[in-house]
Parts: structure tokens; C-alpha cells; sequence
């Protein structure tokens, strides 16, 4: 019981967390809206590297201050921060504001889709396994969560120009299947931003279970593996992954496991 009081209890925090945060967005839509009618944008993102390590507090301390100027809403996991300014950063540099994007394993209340509405994109899908029913937000429900495996999706192929999946290979996504999808929905040219729990030494997860899935950290040879992956389904690696890293600046406290954050951007062929 006291269990299912619990999962009770965290599922009413999540929705209070998403109605709060796009109600902000609402907000920040009209607060910046011209005379004409047309949504302002915020400051534009900086220029950060597509593929990258997070390194150490300062950097995603960095990116928390980056969305602060911006009066962009945070993620409550303060250095899932870091990966989400990277992948708003990159999508929005190759895609531009007219691009459709497809949010991979989305939670409702995490703020990729968020940010990429307050800079101007109008045509924003999340989906994720848990979801029961479609959920839609924006000015005409532009921005729409259903029900939705990653793997096997009910798009059409070429009909998105960037897909992202933040956080979420890590709880046991079959990563062939994933890239098959993923090139599969994406146009040539479009690109596939993925983060992942990363450490170049994982802390021991044995018998540590979350979201369903055993716990798993990826190594240095695991993200290789992922680029080989990538390249055989289709993608080619913006940049290099650096396998090192200064700090470990996650701390899942539940769990009291220390590691950082890798994130991969891919182009499709």
C-alpha cells in the first residue's frame, strides 16, 4: 500500500509540474508577443559542441545560467539542464524554427519541447511507452504527447527533421531497433541528438532497478559500440566523443550513484 501511495503521489507531482511549466510558457508566449500577433523569440542559444561530455559542475551550472537570461523554464534535475540546452541548441541551429521534431521517450513535464516552442517550432511530438492518452499544449495544441514505442512508431518515413531521445536508452532501449526507426522517420540531413548516464570508470548498478529497467551507466566501449551502431543504420557522428571527463557531476541520490552525462548528435545520410 504504501507503495502505491507513493507512485500515487509522484504522478500528481509530475502533472502539477507540467501544467505548471507550460502554463509559464503560455505566459511567456503572450508577455513577448508583438503588436502583429507573432510570438517573439527569446535570446538565441549559444553555439555548443553537438557531441560532447559533461565535464564538470561548472558546465552545467553554465547551461542553468544560460536558461536564466533566456527566462527559459529549468528542469528540476538541475544538470539535465546541460543536455537539454545542447539538443535545443543543435536542433534549432540545423533545423531552424519550421522543423518537425520528435522527442523520444519525452516526459510531459521535462522542458526540450518547452524550449523549442518558446524559440517558434510549431510542430513538436513526444511519446513515451507510459503514456495512456494523447496530451496536447500550445497555441492550437501544437505541441502533442501520445502513446508511443521508439522503436516502432506510427509516422511516416522522412516526415521529421530532427528526432531527440534525452535520458532514456539508458532504462534498456534495444538500440538496434532504435536507429533502424530513427533513420527510418528522419529526412536526409536530419538529425538525432541522444544523451545518456555516462562514466568513463560506471559505478557498480548491480541489483539497482528504475523505471522497470536495471540501472546501467554506459562506458567508454558501450558508446563506441552506440556509434557503430549509428553508422550501420544509416548516421554519421557530428564531432568526436572524448571519452574522459574532470568531475562526475550527476548524483542520483535515490540510488547514491555519482556519473556524468554524454551527449551523441548524429546526422541521417
Amino acid at each position: 500500500m504504501l507503495i502505491s501511495i507513493d507512485s500515487k503521489l509522484r504522478t500528481v507531482a509530475k502533472l502539477g509540474l507540467e501544467e505548471w511549466l507550460w502554463s509559464r510558457a503560455q505566459v511567456s508566449v503572450r508577455r513577448n508577443s508583438r503588436a502583429a500577433g507573432v510570438p517573439a523569440t527569446p535570446i538565441a542559444l549559444p553555439t555548443v559542441a553537438s557531441t560532447s561530455v559533461l565535464q564538470d559542475d561548472d558546465e552545467w551550472r553554465a547551461a542553468v545560467d544560460e536558461a536564466r537570461r533566456r527566462h527559459l523554464p529549468l528542469h528540476h534535475d538541475l544538470p539535465k539542464n546541460w543536455d537539454t540546452l545542447g539538443a535545443a541548441s543543435t536542433v534549432l541551429a540545423r533545423v531552424g524554427p519550421t522543423g518537425r521534431v520528435l522527442d523520444a521517450g519525452a516526459a510531459r513535464y521535462s522542458t526540450l519541447l518547452i524550449w523549442l516552442y518558446l524559440y517558434g517550432l510549431r510542430e513538436l511530438v513526444g511519446i513515451n511507452l507510459e503514456f495512456r492518452r494523447t496530451v496536447t499544449h500550445g497555441r492550437g495544441g501544437c505541441v502533442r504527447f501520445e502513446p508511443g514505442d521508439a522503436t516502432a512508431t506510427r509516422f511516416e518515413a522522412a516526415s521529421f527533421d530532427a528526432v531527440t531521445c534525452l535520458s532514456v536508452i539508458e532504462h534498456g532501449v534495444p538500440m538496434p531497433e532504435f536507429f533502424a526507426e530513427s533513420a527510418r522517420l528522419l529526412r536526409p540531413g536530419g538529425v538525432l541528438v541522444i544523451s545518456t548516464d555516462y562514466a568513463a570508470e560506471p559505478p557498480d548498478t548491480t541489483g539497482h532497478l528504475a523505471y522497470g529497467a536495471p540501472v546501467h551507466v554506459f562506458a567508454p566501449a558501450e558508446i563506441e559500440g552506440l556509434i557503430k551502431l549509428g553508422g550501420d543504420a544509416g548516421f554519421d557522428l557530428d564531432g568526436s566523443c572524448v571519452a574522459d571527463h574532470r568531475q562526475r557531476p550527476v548524483h542520483w541520490k535515490r540510488l547514491d550513484l555519482r556519473f556524468t552525462f554524454v551527449r551523441l548528435t548524429f546526422t541521417r545520410r
